[in-house]
């Protein structure tokens, strides 16, 4: 077990998403500190690893098929592909307020990307350029 993985978000699997087509099932490890993107049969269409991204668990595919993926241990939210290949952007870290990511979500109506925190008892609200 890694030194950044704890008995409390150690898992094969942490989260889940499927892609708006449902073509697509994307899973966040942070055991292995990875994004897999499956196809409908399980085959794996892509690896995602990013040394930025610490304890990989939280995951959400918006509307339009962006994956929002963030570290635990790193406070950090990243946008990938919908390949679930590359790295688009870094959405959010610490210096932005984030704390402690538990989950994460994108509202299309007011075009915001909203983050709970798992110890900190407020929700942040990025407005989307």
């Amino acid at each position: 077990m890694s030194k950044d993985c704890n008995d409390v978000f150690c898992f094969a699997v942490s989260r889940c998403a499927v892609s708006p087509t449902g073509d697509k099932l994307y899973i966040t490890s942070s055991k292995q500190h990875k994004l897999l993107t499956l196809a409908k049969d399980g085959s794996i269409l892509a690896t995602f690893m990013d040394p930025a991204l610490k304890l990989m668990v939280g995951l959400h595919v918006t509307p339009a098929g962006q994956v929002l993926v963030f570290g635990g241990e790193s406070k950090n939210i990243i946008q990938v592909d919908s390949k679930g290949s590359m790295k688009l952007a870094t959405l959010a870290t610490r210096r932005d307020g984030v704390e402690d990511p538990h989950s994460v979500c994108y509202n299309r109506i007011t075009d915001s990307i909203i983050v709970g925190q798992f110890r900190h008892k407020k929700i942040l609200v990025y407005k989307v350029k």
